[in-house]
């Protein structure tokens, strides 16, 4: 075991990140299916599906044959006048429009805490249950995360690296942009607009560069927790800096009881 710094592999690094990944995915999909359940989702989804439908049927339109502007512009100037009739009686339609204001709230919600409870089991309560903040995926290929100063990782460090770093700038900063873009792509609300691209952008930019020029590979969570991914077979970590201080000052006196000067 070796106390200078031992960086765990790329390849190794994003075999976990993919493993993990499923396993967040699959219990974040889990956490919204039982979040839908127990908000009546379905309910307030065939509410606004059953007015659209209605006025649909009202109005002689088909809302799923007119997906985009080209596809609009092919109607007939009937079928125009038809279709504009009908989204206005949609949208001065205060069932519809209560139904639709409840879904997107509720898809935002459950969407983020999912995403939450998914990180908090697989990012944060694993780790601090196996020790040196290995998730499933780390420690499968022989990972670990240390602070950068040779110390274990602590709850506070995993805490910050998990939630502030993975989960709010990582994760739910482009989740939140880009279901901003959906919404506004089929009319519900205004989207994120230029600088929202950007903001992705500049924040997959930064991840790039970091993990390809910093001396630790790291990425913006362990740089905000001020740790780093090393390989657990071969580096050396200590519980606390006195047995970290302790352990290279016997080092040293070792090292110069057997120099010849």
């Amino acid at each position: 075991m070796i106390y200078d710094l031992q960086k765990g592999s790329l390849l190794k690094r994003a075999s976990a990140f993919i493993l993990d990944g499923i396993l967040l995915v699959i219990l974040a999909t889990g956490f919204a299916f039982a979040a839908s359940a127990i908000f009546h989702y379905n309910a307030y989804s065939d509410m606004y599906s059953d007015g659209i439908d209605r006025y649909a049927e009202q109005y002689g339109i088909d809302f799923n044959s007119v997906l985009n502007q080209e596809d609009y512009n092919a109607l007939s100037e009937a079928d125009r006048a038809n279709y504009d009739a009908a989204v206005e009686a949609m949208n001065t339609d205060p069932e519809i429009m209560h139904a639709l204001n409840v879904i997107v709230r509720m898809i935002i919600a459950i969407v983020s805490v999912s995403v939450f409870f998914g990180f908090l089991v697989v990012e944060f309560i694993i780790p601090l249950i196996i020790k040196n903040g290995q998730t499933v995926g780390k420690k499968v290929f022989g990972l670990a995360v240390m602070r950068t100063n040779g110390v274990r990782i602590r709850g506070i460090s995993l805490f910050i690296r998990t939630f502030l770093g993975k989960y709010v700038i990582e994760t739910m900063i482009p989740v939140l942009i880009a279901m901003m873009i959906i919404f506004n792509a089929i009319g519900i609300m205004g989207g994120p607009g230029i600088m929202g691209l950007v903001m992705v952008g500049v924040l997959l930019l930064g991840q790039v560069l970091l993990l390809t020029f910093t001396k630790t590979k790291s990425m913006i969570h362990d740089i905000v927790s001020d740790c780093v991914v090393v390989d657990m077979a071969s580096q050396m970590i200590f519980d606390d800096e006195a047995s970290m201080l302790e352990y290279k000052t016997k080092k040293a006196a070792e090292q110069a009881s057997r120099s010849p000067y």
